[in-house]
């Protein structure tokens, strides 16, 4: 076992592929959202907020600028208007697939 060759092959992936996550609380916000659509539920801005991920400046802050790089799609909401919901965007989840299929190969490799 290489703990640490491992490691090194998976920040260097994140380094390369992914990143728009800068931050424990970029990647938090990304992961959130996600769960949520692969659970059949989008999530709200509120919903995230109750999270308690960071601060509520912190998350809108770091949320509009995810939403700016297009990683994170902010939608209507079919029933009300005026709410909004969160979703992953399609090529960030293909990209969000590569990193998992990278993590499953070096973990194979190095930590078992």
């Amino acid at each position: 076992m290489k703990l640490f060759t491992g490691l090194k092959q998976i920040r260097e992936f994140e380094r390369q592929q992914l990143p728009f996550l800068r931050t424990v609380v970029d990647f938090d916000i990304v992961i959130e959202i996600g769960y949520a659509e692969e659970q059949g539920q989008a999530l709200s801005l509120k919903q995230l907020f109750l999270l308690n991920i960071s601060s509520r400046t912190t998350v809108r802050r770091k949320l509009a600028r995810l939403i700016e790089r297009g990683i994170v799609i902010r939608r209507k909401h079919a029933n009300d208007h005026r709410a909004s919901l969160l979703v992953i965007s399609h090529s960030t989840l293909k990209l969000l697939g590569k990193y998992g299929g990278t993590l499953t190969s070096i973990s194979s490799a190095h930590f078992m």
